[in-house]
């Protein structure tokens, strides 16, 4: 009889080691883009065999989902916390963006795989929780956007819509040129975005 060919098992492995090799994945996706990437690439990447990683995860998909998803889940959390602080317009608005790039110091990778990504993974059924995400996202930022034009801490002729495009798109390019550990601490960095965005950067003549 013909020999049958086992199926890889997906051992369970330790967290820590299973964050290093999803770190691992997670940079050489976003060096590369998904689809580029193959699992022997990943596999070298973290000094082992192609079919050793296997017996880590089931698929490159795999891997992914966990990359996005743990990102997501520790994004939401921060919002979710700032969200229900009960601050007003122009400090939710500071929070939000400080936690962002919180966000972008501990996730920078996956950071960069959603941006470039998400677009074509939420036709996904498995990805579908990014089509969620994103309508969470946009509620969360034109909300508050509009609070802050209603009670008048934003001016009243504010593209709201605009706006939370502009914030959105300039925060999140970020993860194209932060590096973890750089001069800039993420705290620092959103100081200075919020000054620029909240303030300009003109001098107010007297």
């Amino acid at each position: 009889m013909p020999s049958t060919k086992k199926k890889t098992q997906v051992t369970p492995t330790p967290p820590a080691r299973r964050g290093e090799l999803l770190g691992t994945a997670a940079e050489v996706f976003a060096a590369q883009g998904y689809d580029a990437t193959t699992v022997r690439q990943i596999a070298d990447a973290a000094g082992l065999l192609a079919g050793s990683l296997y017996y880590h995860f089931d698929s490159k998909e795999s891997m992914l989902d966990e990359i996005l998803s743990t990102f997501l889940t520790e994004l939401w959390d921060g919002y979710d916390t700032v969200l229900a602080a009960g601050l007003g317009p122009r400090e939710t608005i500071e929070a939000l963006v400080t936690e962002s790039f919180r966000e972008i110091d501990r996730h920078r990778a996956a950071v960069a795989i959603y941006q470039r990504e998400a677009r074509h993974l939420t036709d996904q059924p498995r990805f579908h929780y990014l089509v969620e995400s994103q309508v969470r996202f946009e509620q969360a930022w034109l909300g508050t956007l509009e609070r802050g034009v209603a009670a008048g801490v934003f001016r009243a002729d504010l593209d709201i819509r605009l706006t939370y495009r502009f914030v959105r798109d300039t925060v999140w390019v970020a993860a194209s040129w932060y590096r973890p550990g750089g001069q800039h601490s993420p705290e620092e960095i959103a100081r200075q975005y919020l000054s620029m965005v909240l303030d300009g950067i003109a001098v107010r003549m007297p």
